[in-house]
């Protein structure tokens, strides 16, 4: 059971569990998701189109995503940035006849915050940023005034279809904290295992990864990760199983594990999800899937008022596209069980 969002999911009253399923406890079954196949068959009926805010509309990759999710009934764009570059990239793409609200934002004002107001306004419900630099994005998001934080630290979960990986694998964050302290890891790993959970997850396994397995004081994250495993047992914090600390060829390798003579019941496919021990060490491995393992892989923000859809600006249209079904599936979910976090 991990995280592998795919084509042969799914429920089934009258039958029972085979290896590839798992018995839930209202008696159904739920079917492992395998890769980004079937997404869609995630993503419950909606009354209507989510209304995306595209922060920097002039993102070819970005636009390409949002009208994809707009063909399939998901949503409705609405286009923030400069208009005359937005208009020549949907030319580009045929685009230009397709329908959509463009926000012509002056130069020297604040796209992001024009596009926040949007929302704020009740005119938005997925925040999704496009061609503006990370900082830039985050800021204004991340500003208390602008009402998007919540109880519930916002930090970014990545999903990936890795071509050795038996399913999909979650990360987190490559994106907003940069050194997590134990306190913020614990969010860290709440908003991974809320994310898994609105894929129907129950107890996703997460691997806490450090640079080798054994607990050694002068390297804080393996100190860090062996508290966290016991806080877990002792008094959980969040709905899933943690592992740790435990180096990255052990969680993806049983040949590994067997050369090393070191035991762990979910390594080599086992593991939903991984917890990285800083932003640094998570925004270069997710990278290097994509560049070197020709990885798919998509993310949005967790723990904040709105589902925010945020990949690379480098990420290709499937990957954005695949996004903003993240972000409609942990919408619905969010609203079906009342776990939508309060602004403060």
């Amino acid at each position: 059971m991990i995280l592998v969002i795919a084509a042969d999911i799914g429920y089934n009253h009258d039958s029972v569990a085979d290896e590839r399923g798992t018995m839930l406890g209202n008696g159904d079954v739920y079917m492992e998701l395998k890769n980004f196949e079937g997404i869609l068959e995630r993503v419950p009926e909606m009354p209507r189109p989510m209304r995306v805010i595209l922060a920097g509309s002039d993102g070819e990759n970005m636009l390409r995503g949002i009208f994809a999710a707009q063909e399939k009934g998901l949503a409705q764009p609405v286009l923030v940035g400069d208009r005359a570059r937005t208009i020549t990239v949907l030319e580009r793409f045929g685009l230009e006849r397709e329908p959509y609200t463009m926000v012509d934002v002056p130069p020297g004002h604040n796209i992001t915050q024009a596009a926040i107001d949007i929302v704020n306004s009740g005119d938005g419900d997925v925040l999704m940023r496009g061609n503006i630099p990370t900082r830039d994005f985050l800021m204004p998001v991340l500003d208390k005034s602008n009402h998007l934080r919540t109880e519930r630290l916002m930090s970014h979960v990545s999903l990936a279809s890795l071509p050795e990986y038996p399913k999909l694998l979650a990360m987190s964050d490559m994106t907003i904290i940069i050194k997590p302290n134990m306190t913020q890891k614990k969010e860290i790993i709440r908003n991974m295992a809320d994310a898994l959970q609105a894929f129907g997850y129950e107890k996703p396994k997460f691997a806490l990864l450090s640079l080798v397995e054994k607990v050694t004081f002068h390297m804080q994250d393996t100190v860090e990760a062996q508290r966290l495993v016991a806080e877990q047992k002792q008094r959980p914090f969040a709905d899933c199983e943690l592992w740790g600390p435990i180096a990255y060829d052990l969680i993806l390798s049983k040949e590994a594990c067997r050369l090393k003579n070191y035991e762990c019941p979910y390594s080599g496919g086992g593991f939903d999800g991984i917890v990285a021990p800083d932003l640094s060490t998570a925004n270069v491995l997710v990278k290097s899937w994509l560049i070197h393992a020709h990885a798919v892989t998509c993310g949005a923000v967790v723990g904040a008022r709105v589902p925010i859809a945020l990949t690379s600006r480098s990420a290709n249209e499937e990957e954005t596209y695949l996004s903003l079904v993240f972000c409609a599936v942990l919408d619905a979910w969010r609203k079906r069980t009342h776990r939508e976090p309060h602004a403060i």
